[in-house]
């Protein structure tokens, strides 16, 4: 059983304008994400418009195809987006502070502790010829500037939280020798050193088996609850989030499209391609059937068709999806982007 929080060490994130205790835990609102142009590639939008917000306590998942913007969101958030790519519009938010105004000193000193990242590939994250527990240290030592032998003995308790067998001793152990599903576990204990106020996790379940996806998410879940973490779930999978999310983001080709609780999300979907991704997830009773597949491919970012950017792949599509739909209202806390959006949802 992990063991109930302590009380985090003083921040910065109180001093620094903005701060609201009471506002959301994180604030994304009309983020856009563009990709300088080069040689080869014109000025390319790979996130437009984003907006969505996670309560302390609350789980959001967000959801899509791999090249939806889902992970460029995520990264904008902490300053760390790919070279080449930087925030141009909109406002990240975490607790009132507006992350995109902030210099590189101040954002670093944010970084990990108040808003933490699992990335999607743990051993790639991991530094491959360090210990793992020698990478948390050092992490509790800079941020929190604790001394080593306390770093050590935290280090131990946080891979205990995170069910890690013999913690004493597995922490001298390097990545290669942990199982997948233990380094994702290594990844969220890192991830918790320093008690954040909203933990982002990027595919955490990807290239494990069911079993192991389930007990991570269970982990989780069990984390968030206990810390009162804002989480946000990115996947690409409907089936990977369904019982651990109470908000599902649907993105596409950069936009949100879908926005719902996640109840009304699986049970009445108000935009195509949300109910395509839910038509495609093995169900009972389809043995020997072929999945449902979506024909097409997400268009080129790089050369944007006008209207709705799903309206090429989508079976419901009209002439007046040349234009963009606006964010139609379809019940509390329930949007949708699409000019059928109510024969969709009474389909």
């Amino acid at each position: 059983m992990i063991p109930t929080a302590r009380s985090a060490p003083t921040s910065p994130l109180a001093s620094l304008p903005g701060y609201d205790a009471g506002a959301p835990a994180l604030a994304v609102d009309r983020l856009r994400v563009e990709f300088t142009a080069t040689r080869t590639r014109p000025r390319t939008t790979v996130v437009d418009g984003a907006s969505y917000r996670v309560e302390p306590g609350e789980t959001l998942a967000v959801v899509g195809e791999s090249g939806s913007g889902k992970s460029l969101t995520a990264r904008a958030a902490l300053g760390i987006l790919p070279p080449g790519a930087r925030a141009t519009d909109g406002s990240i938010r975490l607790h009132g502070v507006d992350l995109l105004t902030l210099d590189s000193r101040r954002l670093r000193s944010l970084r990990g502790r108040h808003l933490a990242m699992i990335f999607q590939d743990a051993l790639a994250a991991l530094n491959p010829v360090l210990p793992v527990g020698y990478q948390i240290i050092e992490a509790l030592v800079v941020h929190d500037r604790t001394g080593r032998r306390e770093a050590a003995r935290r280090a131990v308790e946080l891979l205990d939280q995170v069910h890690i067998p013999d913690p004493a001793l597995r922490m001298r152990h390097y990545p290669h020798q942990f199982s997948g599903g233990m380094r994702q576990r290594v990844m969220i204990a890192m991830a918790l050193a320093h008690r954040p106020a909203v933990l982002i996790a990027d595919e955490p379940t990807t290239a494990l088996d069911v079993t192991v996806q389930a007990h991570i998410l269970e982990l989780l879940g069990e984390v968030q609850r206990i810390h009162r973490l804002g989480l946000v779930l990115v996947s690409h999978d409907l089936a990977v989030v369904a019982r651990s999310a109470d908000h599902v983001a649907v993105m596409y080709a950069g936009h949100i499209v879908e926005h719902a609780p996640a109840d009304a999300l699986y049970t009445r979907p108000a935009h195509p391609y949300s109910r395509a991704l839910l038509e495609a997830v093995p169900r009972r009773g389809r043995r020997g059937q072929p999945l449902v597949a979506l024909p097409g491919a997400p268009p080129d970012p790089a050369h944007p068709a006008p209207g709705c950017a799903f309206a090429p792949r989508c079976p419901l599509a009209q002439p007046r999806c040349a234009t963009s739909p606006p964010l139609h209202q379809v019940g509390p806390g329930h949007v949708s982007a699409c000019h059928r959006w109510d024969e969709v949802s009474a389909s």
